[in-house]
């Protein structure tokens, strides 16, 4: 198992390398790990998931209102049967609650049967039409002024960390070479191979995969293309107090507009309400920042869904950017002469789509010329619980005592234990940081956003930390 962040590349060619470590390109070096090759996973910060997947609503989509025909139609479809599966097997926490498409006026009532139609054309047949008595039968709480619904039972929240996180865990057990803090530069295609220039070296590979997200575009022009263009596409988003969860039972959604989704109240897994997101176009790839003029849009919107939510305190608020581009689909094309495959414009549904456009990626590559050779089983992973689904360590009495740790609780707005710290900062792939054991434990992430239990959480981070570079001296 190989996970760097400093010091100089390894001096070897690989067979592939793939620059992003999103969902999409830990899905990608996941499904490349199952076959013999020797795979890189470069990424430019110091952790997995650290851009747009770890900042997004964490639907997982059916695909019902898709464009039909498109790439990202069918990739959305057969990757809600795969992530669906898989987050079963490894125990990624995701709540099936189902939608409501809320109609609010005339004009979005009479399109809910053209909705319904489009997600049969999509594959999905469960919708249903509802009226006004049905809708606030489901949603009491619901705003005044619901004329109907599009009930679409197959939506569901998932919990994208976790996600990033096992696909992973499981390449790198699989021997995929993970290189963190390792930003790709300058890209020179010879006959046999390419070479990417990074700080710690450069990187050789036969083959390329371009999953870097916001950047891909970027990366894309190196390699002589200019198909797409990345604009960021900023989503702010409000999370409200776990007192606010018995609210809403369903995922609330709008009717979709050309910008995206629009503005949904969401149940998360992890207990608390989301309402967001905006959708803004912007020139900054690293515009994560809220505005007051977003939040302030947000409450507005989110007053008349659901009025009694903003009664609710606000644990946190964030931003995302995904990678809105000039076209209505997934830029998803190969290059065989350059032996060379580029995943841009992967946007909201990326999290869904992630395992489908691996297994697509996997096929375009052989496309290229890479010869995988035979199929392997690969190690399965089980990942730590933190989702309010299931039990959660400190409730589970057979784990306390096998291991007290698991039974001292050190941040106490999620209920997050020693003992789970303590796994998180030794798991194959550790954070790097705190806002990493964040997304790993939920530890820091409650109404008091740290004030309480920083100290005890940053003095096991910085205690774990410190050994870890005692080992690495020695070595």
């Amino acid at each position: 198992m190989t996970v760097t962040t400093t010091g100089d590349l390894p001096d070897e060619v690989y067979d592939v390398a793939i620059i992003g470590a999103g969902v999409v390109g830990t899905a990608i070096a996941r499904e490349l790990a199952r076959y013999r090759l020797r795979i890189a996973l470069v990424e430019a910060s110091d952790d997995v998931g650290n851009g747009t997947s770890k900042a997004n609503t964490a639907i997982l989509h059916t695909g019902f209102d898709a464009t039909p025909g498109t790439l990202e139609a069918r990739l959305v479809r057969e990757g809600y049967q795969r992530l669906t599966a898989y987050a079963a097997e490894t125990g990624i926490p995701l709540e099936p609650l189902g939608a409501l498409l809320v109609a609010w006026d005339g004009e979005q009532l009479a399109a809910l049967p053209s909705l319904a139609e489009k997600a049969v054309r999509n594959g999905y047949h469960e919708t249903a039409v509802l009226g006004t008595e049905a809708v606030y039968a489901r949603e009491p709480h619901l705003g005044p002024g619901a004329l109907g619904a599009l009930e679409v039972p197959g939506e569901s929240v998932i919990c994208p960390w976790t996600t990033t996180l096992a696909y992973a865990t499981q390449a790198v057990r699989a021997g995929v070479a993970l290189h963190l803090n390792c930003p790709a530069g300058a890209i020179t295609t010879g006959v046999d191979h390419h070479e990417i220039a990074t700080p710690r070296g450069v990187l050789r590979t036969r083959h390329l995969v371009n999953a870097a997200g916001l950047y891909s575009d970027e990366i894309n022009r190196r390699l002589g293309h200019e198909e797409f263009t990345v604009t960021p596409r900023r989503g702010q988003l409000i999370v409200f107090d776990k007192f606010a969860r018995g609210l809403v039972d369903h995922i609330l959604l709008p009717v979709p507009t050309a910008l995206g989704k629009g503005v949904l109240v969401a149940p998360t897994v992890y207990g608390n309400v989301l309402l967001g997101p905006t959708a803004e176009d912007l020139d900054d790839k690293t515009a994560t920042g809220s505005s007051a003029g977003g939040l302030a849009s947000l409450r507005e919107k989110g007053a008349r869904i659901l009025p009694e939510l903003l009664e609710e305190e606000v644990t946190a608020v964030y931003a995302g950017l995904r990678a809105a581009t000039e076209h209505g689909d997934f830029q998803i094309r190969a290059d065989p002469g350059r032996r060379y495959v580029a995943v841009g414009g992967i946007r909201s549904t990326g999290l869904t789509a992630s395992m489908a456009i691996a297994a697509h990626v996997a096929q375009l590559l052989v496309d290229c010329g890479l010869d995988p050779g035979p199929e392997r089983e690969i190690e399965s992973v089980r990942m730590p619980t933190i989702g309010e689904a299931f039990p959660r360590p400190y409730q589970r009495a057979d784990l306390i005592a096998a291991d007290p740790a698991y039974g001292t609780v050190v941040c106490h707005c999620e209920r997050v234990t020693r003992g789970e710290i303590r796994d998180a900062l030794t798991a194959t792939v550790p954070p790097a940081s705190l806002d990493g054991l964040r997304r790993r434990t939920r530890a820091l992430a409650g109404r008091c956003q740290g004030f309480f239990c920083g100290a005890a959480v940053r003095a096991q981070f910085e205690a774990a930390t410190a050994a870890q570079d005692r080992t690495e001296a020695r070595r």
